[in-house]
């Protein structure tokens, strides 16, 4: 026969409030087990406490409802652990994005960057695979990834790497957090890019930039990006264009030191 508690009991047993236990039941993540008809109170079954002791612990480790309701309803084992083990992935994804931005936080309070070295350069035009979509601030780290495995299937495809993996983002990407960001490879060689690819072959034209390295995970790219910046400033030698950044090395191997580099487009007056 079941043992039937208030939801107060049930509350005290679990150290779930009133509150969250309406939530879950709102959200058919834990039902309760009976609710009166005239009163609307809720009861739950003791043979309840178990879900929700795994609910409480689940929450604790900020788990999604709905990945909280599948583990609950899965029919098997391997689903549950799916489930569990995809969330500890973004938990420790997360864990490294934190101590990422400590680490540029205490740069940060360490004092000014040091002025960095600034290159001039021509940078050629090209032939590249790309893809180009638009795409808002907060969605580039998920997006990216994506667009880089799609840009390597198509480079074994029969294409040949001329160059490193870069990105052009127009001024409105940084003004408005959303633009149409392009993300390239230079090749040569050819082979047909399947039609229902994102992929295309096109040319990413040249330009004159001043060019500097940035060392580090993206976190504090902006530090490079201001240093940059404040030089083409001085010189007052910014014209109008996409900023470039090419990945040098940390793009693909996530054991490589990531290492970019950042060009703005200027007018040269000088060979230096």
């Amino acid at each position: 026969m079941a043992t039937l508690l208030t939801i107060g009991e049930f509350s005290r047993m679990t150290h779930l409030s009133v509150k969250a236990l309406r939530h879950y039941h709102d959200t058919g993540v834990l039902e309760p087990a009976a609710i009166d008809p005239f009163t609307g109170y809720r009861s739950y079954d003791a043979a309840q406490l178990p879900a929700a002791q795994v609910i409480r612990r689940l929450r604790d480790l900020r788990m999604p409802l709905d990945s909280i309701r599948t583990v609950l309803r899965a029919s098997d084992i391997d689903t549950r652990n799916r489930e569990i083990a995809a969330h500890l992935q973004r938990m420790e994804q997360q864990l490294e994005q934190t101590r990422s931005s400590v680490a540029a936080l205490r740069g940060l309070l360490s004092g000014p960057a040091p002025r960095m070295a600034v290159e001039l350069r021509s940078i050629p035009e090209v032939t590249a695979l790309a893809v180009e979509e638009t795409v808002t601030a907060g969605d580039l780290e998920g997006w990216a990834p994506g667009v880089i495995a799609e840009l390597s299937a198509a480079l074994a495809g029969g294409f040949r790497a001329a160059g490193c993996f870069g990105a052009l983002f127009p001024g409105d990407f940084f003004e408005l957090e959303r633009a149409a960001v392009t993300v390239f490879v230079p090749v040569t060689g050819g082979a047909p890019v399947p039609s229902a690819s994102r992929v295309g072959l096109t040319v990413i034209s040249g330009t004159e930039a001043a060019v500097a390295i940035h060392d580090g995970s993206a976190d504090d790219i902006d530090r490079t990006y201001a240093a940059l910046g404040t030089v083409v400033a001085e010189r007052a030698i910014g014209i109008n264009g996409p900023i470039r950044e090419y990945y040098l090395s940390g793009l693909t191997d996530p054991d490589e030191p990531r290492r970019t580099e950042v060009c703005w487009p200027v007018f040269r007056t000088t060979s230096a």
